[in-house]
């Protein structure tokens, strides 16, 4: 009931706008709460669902990982660039061959992309990025080594937040553009240009091409999916202990938390929502309005 709200007239009251009534404007009956809905619509989680999509955030920072841990290799001479570039090409003709297998890719005009022009288009970046990169290799020269990692850093947890989890292909122009340019930044401080070139082709295929397999495999194959982000997350962690022991426990932190805690406290959540809706809510239109004449 409304606070001016006038006892027992002769006409019952109508919830309607447009007929003038011996009530005030803020007057309700007890209808009013009859309506009251409670969590309608609302989605109801499973643990071990809410794990497994997790875990594509959690094979995402391992990916950052592991590009970290192959750029200290380098930047250490431990890992030479050519034996960097042929098992960047194994894995990716490797990968190619999974993808085609998985899903047919459409061209622009909806009509199939055949080998060819893939490999023109492979060509094509390979070509720009192995001519441009004495370029790249000093491009950071005047920027102390300081700034450059922290750029780096900042770019890289720009690609984690801004990387689209839900449909990973095809990935996001400003999780892609702030990993190349993270790639670019660490790849700059390698002592040679064809340190530079393996660097950033193995970004490209790591944060380009990657998401995209990913995907499809997710598409496709729901099971293996799940034991691929694991291994994934496996190698970030061993990657990174063998030359960043601490680093590697901090990831392990984090893939833990992401993974298991987080789902865990979603799930326990849940159970205190208290959503509700009633005539109190703005008016839904379902119709199709571009069917409207005007």
């Amino acid at each position: 009931m409304g606070p001016d709200s006038a006892p027992g007239p002769a006409a019952p009251w109508r919830k309607v706008l447009w007929e003038r009534q011996s009530f005030p404007d803020n007057y309700v009956d007890e209808r009013f709460l009859g309506e009251l809905r409670r969590n309608d619509g609302v989605r109801q989680y499973r643990y071990w669902a809410v794990v497994k999509e997790a875990g594509v955030v959690g094979q995402q920072l391992s990916c950052v990982a592991i590009f970290i841990a192959l750029w200290l290799y380098m930047e250490q001479g431990l890992l030479s660039p050519e034996a960097l570039l042929w098992t960047s090409l194994t894995v990716g003709l490797l990968g190619y061959a999974l993808y085609a297998a998985l899903r047919p890719r459409l061209g622009s005009n909806g009509e199939p992309r055949t080998p060819l022009a893939d490999l023109q288009t492979a060509a094509i970046f390979l070509s720009f990025t192995f001519g441009f990169s004495p370029v790249l290799k000093t491009l950071t020269e005047s920027v102390s080594t300081d700034t450059v990692y922290a750029m780096s850093a900042l770019m890289l947890l720009a690609h984690l937040v801004s990387f689209p989890y839900a449909h990973p292909s095809p990935t996001g122009s400003l999780s892609l553009n702030a990993a190349l340019f993270a790639s670019v930044c660490l790849a700059s401080r390698l002592p040679g240009a064809l340190h530079t070139f393996a660097m950033l082709s193995c970004a490209l295929l790591m944060f380009a091409l990657w998401p995209c397999l990913l995907q499809s495999i997710r598409d496709n194959a729901p099971g293996p999916s799940a034991w691929l982000c694991a291994g994934v997350c496996l190698g970030g962690v061993g990657g990174l202990g063998s030359r960043w022991p601490g680093g590697a426990a901090l990831l392990a932190l984090a893939l833990l938390s992401v993974t298991l805690l987080c789902p865990l406290l979603l799930v326990k959540l849940q159970r205190h929502k208290d959503n509700i809706q009633g005539p109190w809510d703005e008016a839904e239109i379902h119709e199709d309005l571009c069917h409207i004449p005007y």
